[in-house]
């Protein structure tokens, strides 16, 4: 007897009306999920991943058009009034959004707001609403969720927001979730719980997920089907395990070879070390037993968020520096950059002390330092051009009087980081997001920086668009021969680029040295834990790596 059907997707189609006439977002599209599976769907932005999981759910825009039919049980969605929409979310479908910091109300407590969806489908006491909202967040694995279930959202840790996002999906026991790209935003650690929790949401509760990502490591550990979109079309469905062995169709293949791999990095380093000739010349960065601190308030002690950390970057040497969220990553880029100050210890950038420097003295070394920002849609003036926001630095540090007169620097900055001329006459929202970052770095090679900080550049970005940035960083570096800080919590990511990688766990760092030593015999149980929890492209590999995961944690050494 085959399984009942949660989910049927039948000829799905949806258009877009926009001024340049009507766009096909998704084109003939038919899935299905059964009860108790989880199906990913995968592909690259704009493929159409997120807007077939809107249309499950009845959230598409009035300037859609759709055709077709989404049956959930008997309900056709498309065809539902508004009224019987806001009946079955929640009940028959619920959705986990990818960023929990905005799915979350601030100024409501998490317990208010998963009691909001009980109150909307059933006649629940405040007293039973609040029994109800405890009892799932201990299913989700809150700790103390009697007192936090008072707590507001800021009160909780990144994985713990997603938790609680994940308790609102399920507290009315839908027969079908849509996790749109629920990890992106996490790190590897935090993301094994989550994908955890989800395994065990499928086990008990018989519960189907529909799982948008584009994270393939997250698709082996997971899926157990998987179809493939490239332009609003699916152009491959088959198991996770056939898919990840024999791929048939050519954007899969390019999808599977785009994914960063651990140990493939050693090669490239040792031919990056051959090539880079020995150098006299001082360290760009020494740091020395060095100490940063947030100053308490209200009587509370301050915070030691880098405590006693020691590391060189050589001239034209890529150092790669990994570590969960609060491990003190950020705020050691931002340290090098002049941009947070340091309490103790030693941290020397281009000759000069940071100790107690003053502003004055190291502004002129600003330009010697160059910075790619994680998010290049946020750190973009949207009000300028991309040849404007390029050319900025250049105008800031008196390189050029103006935007026009320094246009053929910047076309050839656009050129190097392999974006066309007429990009620059653009605005930030018109690049896609891979674009974007290309420009942002050339805007933080205008100087020709000796140093550059890279911080997470890689993360918000599609597998195959993050492969190509990666290169060009890669070729970039070779070119202009600059030293670098390369932060991520990505270890494949660091493995391809790092000369060295240096771990910091809770601001101490824990291990250090070439990505061979690092990644090939970790030493510390913190790097064997962080090595652990990053997922895999290969189903039968990552089954055994969660294994390996979980007897880490059991034997609780970290």
């Amino acid at each position: 007897m085959s399984p009942t059907k949660v989910l049927d997707v039948q000829n799905l189609k949806i258009t877009f009306a926009t001024d340049a006439g009507d766009v096909v977002a998704v084109d003939d599209v038919s899935l299905s999920v059964a009860a108790g599976e989880v199906l990913a769907i995968v592909g690259e932005s704009g493929s159409g991943k997120t807007v077939t999981a809107k249309t499950i759910l009845g959230l598409l825009p009035e300037t859609a058009v759709t055709r077709g039919a989404v049956l959930l049980g008997e309900n056709n969605v498309i065809s539902l009034s508004g009224a019987r929409l806001r009946a079955i979310r929640g009940t028959d479908v619920a959705m986990v959004f990818q960023e929990p910091s905005t799915a979350l109300n601030p100024v409501y407590t998490v317990g208010w707001q998963i009691a909001e969806g009980l109150r909307a489908h059933g006649e629940f006491t405040k007293k039973g609403a609040r029994a109800k909202a405890i009892e799932i967040l201990v299913k989700v694995g809150i700790p103390d969720p009697e007192t936090r279930v008072d707590y507001y959202p800021h009160q909780f840790s990144g994985g713990q927001k997603q938790r609680v996002v994940i308790a609102m999906a399920l507290v009315l026991e839908p027969g079908l979730i849509v996790a749109d790209e629920p990890t992106t935003a996490l790190d590897v650690t935090v993301q094994a719980e989550i994908l955890d929790l989800l395994r065990r949401v499928r086990d008990e509760f018989g519960t189907a997920i529909l799982l948008i990502t584009h994270n393939m490591g997250v698709v082996a550990d997971l899926a157990d089907r998987v179809a493939v979109m490239y332009n609003g079309v699916v152009v491959e469905e088959a198991t996770a395990v056939d898919l990840f062995a024999r791929p048939r169709h050519e954007y899969t293949q390019k999808l599977l070879g785009a994914v960063p791999r651990l140990g493939t990095g050693g090669a490239r380093a040792e031919a990056r070390a051959a090539a880079r000739t020995t150098s006299l010349a001082a360290p760009a960065v020494v740091a020395k037993d060095l100490v940063i601190e947030y100053p308490g308030r209200l009587g509370r002690p301050g915070f030691r968020a880098v405590d006693k950390v020691s590391f060189t970057i050589s001239p034209g040497e890529v150092l790669g520096l990994v570590g969960e969220s609060g491990s003190g990553k950020t705020t050691i880029g931002r340290a090098i950059g002049g941009l947070t100050k340091i309490t103790g210890g030693s941290l020397q950038v281009l000759g000069h002390e940071m100790l107690g420097i003053r502003e004055r003295a190291f502004k002129p070394v600003r330009s010697e330092i160059g910075f790619v920002f994680q998010d290049p849609a946020s750190s973009f003036n949207p009000l300028l051009t991309i040849a404007q926001a390029v050319a900025e630095p250049l105008i800031v540090h008196k390189r050029a009087g103006d935007a026009a007169s320094t246009r053929r620097r910047v076309d050839e900055l656009l050129e190097a980081v392999q974006l066309p001329k007429s990009f620059g006459d653009r605005f930030p929202h018109e690049l896609s997001g891979g674009q974007r970052q290309r420009a942002s770095l050339a805007r933080s090679l205008a100087l020709e920086p000796s140093l550059l900080i890279a911080d997470e550049p890689t993360s918000a970005l599609d597998v195959s668009v993050q492969a190509r940035v990666l290169e060009l960083f890669a070729e970039l570096q070779k070119e202009f021969g600059f030293a670098a800080l390369f932060i991520s919590h990505d270890l494949a990511v660091v493995d391809m680029l790092a000369d060295r990688i240096a771990v910091l766990y809770r601001g101490e760092l824990v291990e250090e040295g070439p990505g061979s030593q690092v990644l090939g015999s970790p030493q510390h149980p913190y790097t064997q834990r962080l090595l652990a929890s990053l997922p895999v492209p290969a189903p039968a590999e990552q089954a055994e790596r969660r294994e390996a995961l979980r007897a880490l944690r059991e034997s609780d050494q970290v």
